[in-house]
């Protein structure tokens, strides 16, 4: 019983620490290609298992073939998957779960201490992002930040105002990133 008390309270810490997850936003979070999904169904022998959504959209599982994935929830790919082998298997308990939302990614490039790839577990702003690439050089650009992002095959620019968002005055400036976003910190000038 004490065993069970102390393992009850190292999860509580856990998730208290952690703070929301992608679990949290099911209802915001979309699939899209490069996620890596675990697809069971319970009680099947070679139904377990692990899929990357391809460039497409899709899937390919067992016994229904391809089946299109992109912009959909993780409940609603679970919900047409057991549509779709209601023939084959009537009662199929389907789980769809995320293990890496590796198509969930923004990049943060210029003048950062760690430029690279994010991958966002949940949703993410600029600063976040800012802060998880190890913030500013000292070389920054604050007043010319930028959030580069496509929106139907069109590009657009979104200024960042940082110095605003910094200050503690304006959190509702703060941009919300959205999957293939690129936050750009150019470098200042030396005069």
């Amino acid at each position: 019983m004490r065993f069970l008390v102390q393992v009850f309270l190292v999860l509580s810490i856990l998730l208290t620490i952690t703070g929301p997850s992608l679990a949290d936003s099911a209802d915001d979070f979309k699939l899209r290609s490069g996620d890596v999904l675990q697809v069971t169904v319970w009680k099947e022998d070679g139904m377990d298992q692990e899929l990357v959504v391809l460039p497409d959209g899709t899937i390919n599982f067992p016994l229904i073939g391809v089946v299109s994935v992109q912009d959909l929830t993780p409940f609603a790919a679970q919900g047409l998957i057991k549509d779709k082998l209601k023939k084959t298997i009537p009662d199929a308990s389907v789980t769809v779960m995320v293990k890496a939302p590796l198509g969930h990614t923004v990049s943060v490039l210029g003048q950062v201490s760690k430029p690279g790839e994010l991958i966002m577990a949940r949703k993410m702003n600029v600063m976040q992002a800012l802060s998880q690439a190890g913030g500013l050089s000292p070389y920054a650009s604050e007043g010319n930040i930028v959030v580069l992002r496509n929106v139907n095959g069109k590009k657009t620019s979104i200024k960042f105002p940082y110095d605003d968002v910094a200050s503690g005055e304006h959190f509702d400036k703060d941009v919300e990133l959205m999957p293939g976003d690129v936050v750009f910190v150019p470098t200042a000038g030396l005069f």
